[in-house]
């Protein structure tokens, strides 16, 4: 026999039980997303969350304290932190864009593990898919390239409101809480853990590894909700954030729908704890259903082979500049909850350093064992898991983009101490997060700032140079008043 082939068989049996085992032991994803949910738990330190399963989440990874979306609206956000770019690298800064009609080669991470042996499932909101209708859905799901197979889901009859108004009179369609009668799984996001659940459930048995996506909606607007997690909250039980005296409220922008910040100017002290109300029993309800699929990994002794990631698309205000929505480039919409467990990684630690969405798709890849094909924005979340108090790597900063379309476009760049937003009009803001956390005073005009304005804007110039399309942007868009000489 040929002495080469002899080694090569020798070689071959040696190896085979190694490769025969290799695919199991790749780590499974799972990947959760709520909408719309700023840091509103307690493991980020509210007192009046409950949020018991996100906060036993926390306790057995990582927390992320400063974490932040390139975009503060659904559907620039999801497509970056899905595809490692930047919005923009993107060219997606509305709703109404499917990212594959400028995007029609770029692989995303489920994608790419498609490619290298997982299986991958979508269940509920990843992509945003509301400009799809029923017959457009799974394109905007990108079913057939991200995933093996995708669904979203309807309330039941039984899930039908009880309870609720419209905050608005109507005029803000969106605006309006409603208690649901029936079961948590009568709402979509009960049936996006129930087919989470099932679909680990048979992925486990077979042996191959998977990505299993679940997206919830809430505690995206309009506020329906299981009436159990209203009773979570009785009223009186929260109280509202009230700008200082003299902090005027967001510019008026009339939208088809409204005009956001009329609507919000007059809303009462009832109107705004309906809303915070609303708003923490979605938070609770989504809270639930994470629970369901953290005791799936209970009870099948996942963990060990599982990357858990739990995110929101954007951030969120609570009255914060009289402003109830998304779509700002300030803290409380850019910033988001982000907790990871992986193995290896130190279990209840914080992290605080500044990390971005963009780093999810790096970190996957990083844990998976695959290379992206394409460069990325980001870069992996893996030492700061591992070590969660060092030096982010090369990050001293984050960066956010938010389009105002043919009015233009700002972009932020958030560091330890600093928030700076820079306008395409050539309007400035910047805040000192040492004594100003809520960013309530614009300190941009003190000459002594003039300095770090110059860096800060050359900085933006260099790292994310952004030229907008001629398309508007949509969402409730605030427009932003002139800033005073006092201010």
């Amino acid at each position: 026999m040929n002495p080469l082939f002899r080694i090569s068989a020798l070689l071959a049996l040696l190896l085979a039980p190694l490769l025969a085992a290799a695919p199991s032991e790749r780590l499974n994803v799972l990947f959760i997303v709520a909408d719309d949910l700023r840091n509103t738990l307690g493991c980020y330190g509210d007192a009046a969350a409950k949020s018991p399963n996100l906060d036993r989440l926390a306790a057995r990874g990582v927390r992320f304290e400063r974490a932040y979306a390139q975009y503060p609206v659904c559907n620039p956000s999801r497509t970056s932190f899905m595809t490692g770019l930047r919005a923009e690298q993107t060219g997606v800064v509305g709703n109404a864009t499917l990212f594959r009609s400028l995007l029609p080669n770029v692989v995303t991470w489920p994608q790419l593990l498609r490619q290298s042996g997982w299986h991958a499932t979508s269940y509920g909101k990843i992509y945003h898919a509301g400009g799809g209708g029923a017959d457009g859905r799974d394109a905007w799901m990108d079913t057939g390239k991200s995933w093996d197979e995708a669904a979203m889901f309807q309330a039941t009859p039984a899930g039908r409101v009880i309870e609720g108004r419209n905050l608005t009179g109507g005029k803000l369609k969106w605006c309006e809480w409603g208690m649901t009668g029936g079961a948590d799984d009568d709402q979509p996001d009960g049936q996006t853990a129930a087919h989470s659940v099932a679909m680990i459930e048979k992925l486990a048995a077979s042996g191959q590894p998977w990505v299993v996506a679940a997206g919830f909606h809430r505690p995206h607007d309009p506020f329906l909700v299981p009436k159990k997690y209203f009773d979570l909250y009785p009223p009186g039980s929260l109280q509202v954030h009230h700008d200082p005296a003299g902090l005027s409220p967001l510019a008026r922008l009339s939208l088809p729908g409204g005009d956001f910040a009329a609507a919000f100017g007059a809303f009462t002290d009832v109107e705004r704890m309906e809303f915070l109300r609303a708003y923490y029993a979605g938070v609770s309800f989504t809270d639930a259903q994470v629970g369901r699929l953290l005791a799936t990994l209970d009870r099948l002794k996942l963990w060990e082979r599982t990357l858990v990631i739990f995110i929101s698309d954007h951030g969120y205000h609570h009255n914060e500049r009289n402003w109830w929505n998304k779509n700002t480039l300030f803290d409380r919409s850019c910033r988001v909850p982000c907790l990871i467990v992986a193995p290896g990684a130190k279990g209840g630690a914080v992290c605080r350093s500044l990390v971005e969405l963009v780093d999810l798709y790096p970190t996957i890849a990083d844990y998976s064992g695959v290379k992206a094909p394409h460069a990325l924005a980001g870069r992996s979340l893996r030492p700061l898991l591992e070590n969660p108090t060092a030096p982010a790597p090369e990050r001293d900063a984050a960066f956010t983009l938010v389009s105002r379309g043919p009015a233009g476009f700002g972009q932020a760049l958030r560091t330890d101490r600093w928030r700076y937003i820079q306008w395409s009009d050539g309007d400035t803001e910047l805040y000192d997060h040492t004594v100003d956390p809520e960013e309530e005073h614009n300190v941009a005009n003190q000459p002594a700032h003039a300095s770090l304005i110059r860096d800060f804007r050359a900085r933006l110039q260099k790292t994310v140079p952004y030229r907008p399309s001629d398309a508007p942007s949509e969402g409730p868009a605030p427009a932003r008043k002139k800033k005073k000489k006092s201010d």
